[in-house]
């Protein structure tokens, strides 16, 4: 009979074994191995049909077993030795107050890519944040947590970890998806089939938030037509780090607001909607809740991890103007503490709804005809829709846009790999008219990974017994990897060079979980490397069957038909792994489109591969599930079946057994569609080498000793369009590069056998790439930069932008706004500096530049640059094609030549006349913007020079700027200058998205460059 109600019943522990539901409660022990093992002891067999998960664990243990391990003075010891070693993690400094307990540091440079240049100095001083909000849809901490569905889940988990870790003081925020996301399985025919399990929060290692009556702490959100949205809280222990999650299966809610969340990304664009508001608005009220009752220090920042919480930003305006700000002061004190990171780098990735059911919900309007009940109801409705608004070219009216919203909210932004940076200022920039894409405000903070949760324990106790026999050579060795992560200055190929050092300072204490988990590395021994790397394998294969097995059952098959799956897949045999989510960029099935070279390669008599392939197409991506169903189709072959599987449900349980088991992890994605992908980071830290499209992180730290790169064909005209009519030419172009590097470079090098029996050019990659890629895929180095980077300026400005200060910051950028029109680049002129050679000084070139400011209404310039020109040399020979001067064009000594000549290492002086429209000469920042240049005069690479003013304003106004540009490059080189506006708290200044430049009439006209 089926139950009609459902509840937990929980143990009651003799009091000696009390300490088991801390452990169990706090899910440190998933990524703590002392603490795993001791749960397994209390029960082995309960243990592994609990799925490692303690609290399920505790909840099936007898009465009897209790008792008989409060009697066992080892099993006591054990547990009190673990639960004291907990309280010291939880209560012990960390690297976070190391850190803080140091001078501050001096501002670090901003990398060589960040938009427009950081700030030249930090603008406030002060101690780092006492504490940081991270909000995110959804969350992968533990398998016994299900509340994530890919990368995006997995990052949110990894930096909660790592932060923990580092005693960053984050508070975590999300929701409680009641669903989780959706199990999978498979159909007799390989269609992916959707279950969602209901999941009891008592079942589940989480504790109600409760006020200080007892009573469970409630959210309330308005809705229209009177309604409300209540939401319980939840808190999970992840480590030091609390994580609220807001939960809607609320008896007062009904059944609509009941079932808000329900599943994580379900439902339509309202039911979207109301997720978004409740995690953003609803989030803030958790967290302020949740510090009243706990004493947590309020956060000074709040990092919103996409662009689902971006209602957040509105949720704060709504309080400070309930203090008595108005709406432009509060937004700059929100935007001054707010960080935002983007995660897609395609705009079909990000969440848009209709205004007009924006406008149902929140702000004053109330929706059509003034209902009244929205939420936010404070808030002016225009100016809050005019914060979503796709106001650039390509962008749709009618439409809000949660990451442009994102944006708008938060004065700094990145993206999560450098390619991805660059990506994302190319996407965003019609935020910023008139700007580059490469100055648009977005830097680039690449994903890392947390160790101890995805290093397998066999490579940890490698470590351990090489540490024991040879502790001075790895102290040694583990110095490098610190000085290694701190100090990294890789340069990705892009077309500026860029460092790529986390910003720490060398006062400040190593890290902990800084480095990879491998500082003895080089000290292992090649038989015993290669030992660890093959029964990872082996316990690949053993969990393949396992599940292969299961999988088959469910659909259908009967247990003695199934005698084959003994013989799948082979621990001698080169290992490949492929899993993730299944969108159609990813191209699941681009390793069948020549299923015979695939045949070829599965089954070769001497140098076989196999392939182990996971993973889930959302619910409502027919096109994702039939690539499943392909893939699964062509697995069930009987030819390939041994050798090729695919296994549903992929997770966090399954993905600890897949990448240490794997010898190389294949990532095909059509670049430039990911983000950063973190799967083949996991693989790398267990030994495994990666075959990738140079995309996301692989772009920056490939090297041929850490795997292989898959060359990429021209996307042609449908760019990077998956279904464009041109793709099916990119596909079978990487698809063949994909066959020849398997048969050609990375079977030969598995298969290779050296002289004592072992393959020492593969291990020696191995070695490499746990040693030297290791330390930088790390979500500890992730973190230290987040808070160098992020955190600590944010802080810094939000602690200066309140009150007065943020209202004082309001006016004057709108008195920029509106003088910004008359701001103008009048005259320039450029002087060379004598040379051992030149005894004179000689003027080489004025210009006339009736100068075209650009406003946020402007459009957008040609997107690079255009060189204004570096003078000629003297008595340059004017271009004998060169058009006569316009009537009332300026003239000089010699004509201006197109191309002149001058030698490396000149300098100019540069003088610039500007209008400034009434604004002091302290409120703009002019530079000159000068490099290489290509046939159109458009600049890339370019570098920045502050020019200096030169005396007051004349008696029209107009001021003086000079500065020198010293030519550095050889090489076909211009100039140009521009006219930004400047505040000691602005994050960049490009943030108002005002710039005064020459017009490209004038540009023409002084035309010279070096070539």
């Amino acid at each position: 009979m089926k139950a009609i109600r459902r509840f937990s019943v929980r143990p009651v522990l003799p009091a000696d074994l009390r300490p088991l539901s801390d452990l169990a409660r706090n899910v440190r022990w998933s990524w703590h191995p002392e603490t795993r093992e001791l749960f397994q002891s209390v029960d082995p067999e309960g243990w592994r049909a609990a799925g490692g998960d303690p609290v399920r664990l505790l909840g099936s243990v007898s009465a009897d077993r209790l008792a008989e391990l409060a009697a066992d003075r080892e099993f006591r010891h054990r547990l009190d030795t673990v639960a004291a070693d907990l309280r010291g993690y939880l209560t012990g400094p960390r690297w976070y107050q190391q850190r803080a307990a140091q001078p501050a540091p001096a501002p670090a440079n901003a990398p060589a890519d960040d938009p427009v240049g950081a700030p030249a100095e930090d603008p406030v001083g002060g101690a780092p944040p006492q504490a940081i909000a991270y909000f995110s849809p959804e969350f992968g901490i533990t398998a016994a947590l299900p509340q994530y569905s890919g990368g995006l889940g997995i990052l949110a988990g990894d930096h909660l970890k790592s932060a923990s870790d580092l005693g960053v003081p984050l508070i975590g925020v999300g929701l409680l998806y009641r669903h989780g996301y959706f199990r999978q399985s498979l159909s007799r025919d390989g269609w992916q089939q959707e279950h969602y399990p209901v999941l009891d929060p008592d079942e589940l290692p989480l504790t109600l938030l409760r006020d200080g009556a007892g009573q469970p702490v409630r959210i309330v959100l308005a809705l229209p037509g009177g309604r409300s949205l209540h939401a319980h809280v939840w808190r999970a222990d992840v480590g030091r780090v609390p994580l609220l999650l807001l939960d809607s299966d609320v008896a007062d809610n009904a059944p609509h607001e009941r079932d808000v969340t329900d599943r994580l990304y379900g439902g339509g664009s309202e039911h979207r909607l109301l997720q978004e508001m409740l995690l953003g608005i609803g989030g803030v009220r958790a967290v302020r809740a949740y510090c009243a009752h706990s004493g947590h220090p309020e956060p000074e920042v709040f990092h919103t991890n996409e662009g689902h919480a971006g209602f957040l930003g509105l949720e704060r305006i709504r309080e400070l103007m309930a203090a008595g700000a108005d709406f432009d002061a509060a937004l700059e004190s929100v935007r001054a503490g707010t960080v935002f990171t983007t995660h897609t780098p395609v705009p079909a990735g990000i969440d848009r709804f209709e205004r007009d059911l924006i406008a149902r919900h929140i702000g004053d309007g109330g929706g059509d005809g003034g209902s009244g009940g929205a939420e936010l109801a404070e808030l002016p409705l225009d100016r809050v829709l005019a914060l979503g608004d796709e106001t650039y070219p390509g962008g749709e009216d009618g439409l809000f846009n949660m990451a442009v919203m994102g944006l708008r909210l938060a004065q700094r932004a990145n993206g999560v790999s450098t390619l991805h940076g660059q990506v994302s200022r190319q996407m965003f920039a019609g935020l910023w008219p008139g700007f580059d894409a490469a100055d648009v405000p977005i830097t680039a903070i690449t994903n890392g990974v947390h160790a101890p949760t995805w290093v397998a324990p066999e490579l940890a106790r490698l470590t351990a017994d090489t540490a024991r026999t040879d502790t001075a050579r790895t102290d040694a060795t583990r110095a490098d990897a610190v000085r290694t992560d701190t100090t990294r200055t890789d340069t990705p190929r892009t077309d500026a060079a860029r460092t790529d050092a986390p910003r720490t300072d060398p006062r400040r204490p190593a890290a902990p979980y800084a480095t990879a988990p491998y500082a003895a590395g080089t000290a292992w021994s090649d038989a015993a490397l290669w030992r660890v790397r093959r029964a990872l394998r082996g316990q690949l294969v053993a969990e393949v069957r396992r599940r292969l097995a299961a999988s088959w059952l469910e659909r259908g098959a009967d247990r003695a038909e199934l005698g084959w799956i003994d013989g799948v897949l082979d621990p001698d045999v080169l290992t490949i792994g492929f899993a993730r989510r299944v969108p159609a960029y990813k191209r699941l099935t681009l390793m069948l489109h020549d299923r015979e070279r695939l045949l070829e390669l599965l089954l070769h008599p001497e140098r076989p591969v196999q392939i182990v392939v996971a993973g889930k197409a959302h619910p409502a991506d027919d096109g994702g599930k039939r690539l499943v169903q392909e893939l699964v189709q062509f697995a069930d072959d009987p030819r390939v079946r041994h050798r090729l599987v695919f296994l549903p449900d992929y997770g966090m349980a399954m993905a600890q057994r897949l990448y240490p088991g794997c010898d190389v992890w294949l990532n095909n994605p059509l670049r430039p569609l990911e983000a950063c992908g973190t799967s083949g980071m996991k693989a790398a830290l267990n030994g495994a080498l990666n075959l990738s499209v140079r995309d996301g992180w692989w772009d920056e730290w490939y090297d041929p000793d850490f795997g292989w790169s898959i060359p990429t064909a021209d996307a042609g005209p449908d760019g990077a369009d998956p279904t464009g009519p041109g793709q099916a030419r990119r596909d079978a172009l990487e698809a063949a590069a994909l066959y020849d590097l398997l048969a050609d470079q990375v079977a030969p090098r598995f298969y290779q056998r050296g002289a004592a029996g072992l393959p020492d050019r593969w291990l020696a990659m191995v070695r490499r790439t746990l040693t030297e890629l290791g330390p930088k895929v790390l979500a500890g180095r992730m973190v230290q930069e987040y808070v160098d980077r992020l955190y600590v300026p944010a802080a810094r400005a939000h602690r200066v932008t309140q009150g007065p200060a943020a209202a004082d910051v309001a006016r004057w950028k709108a008195r920029v706004r509106a003088a910004w029109p008359d701001v103008a680049v009048d005259h320039v002129k450029a002087d060379r500096e004598p040379t051992a050679e030149q005894s004179t000084h000689r003027q080489i070139k004025e210009v006339d530049a009736s100068s075209a400011p650009v406003t946020p209404n402007a459009p957008a310039t040609s997107g690079v640059p255009t060189a204004l020109g570096v003078p000629a040399a003297p008595h340059a020979p004017a271009t004998p094609d060169a058009p006569p001067a316009p009537p009332g064009a300026p003239t000089t000594e010699h004509a201006p030549a197109q191309h002149a000549t001058v030698e490396l290492g000149a300098t100019l002086t540069l003088r610039v006349r500007v209008s400034l429209g009434g604004l002091a000469p302290d409120e703009v920042e002019v530079q000159a913007v000068a490099g290489r240049v290509d046939e159109a005069d458009r600049i890339s690479a370019a570098r920045t020079v502050p020019l200096k003013p030169v005396g007051g304003p004349d008696l029209e106004g107009h001021v003086t700027y000079a500065g020198p540009l010293t030519l550095d490059r050889t090489g076909p080189y211009g100039y140009t200058v521009r006219v930004l506006p400047a505040h000691p708290l602005l994050a960049s200044p490009a943030e108002l998205g005002l710039v005064a430049a020459p017009t490209e009439h004038t540009a023409e006209e002084a035309g010279l460059v070096m070539r």
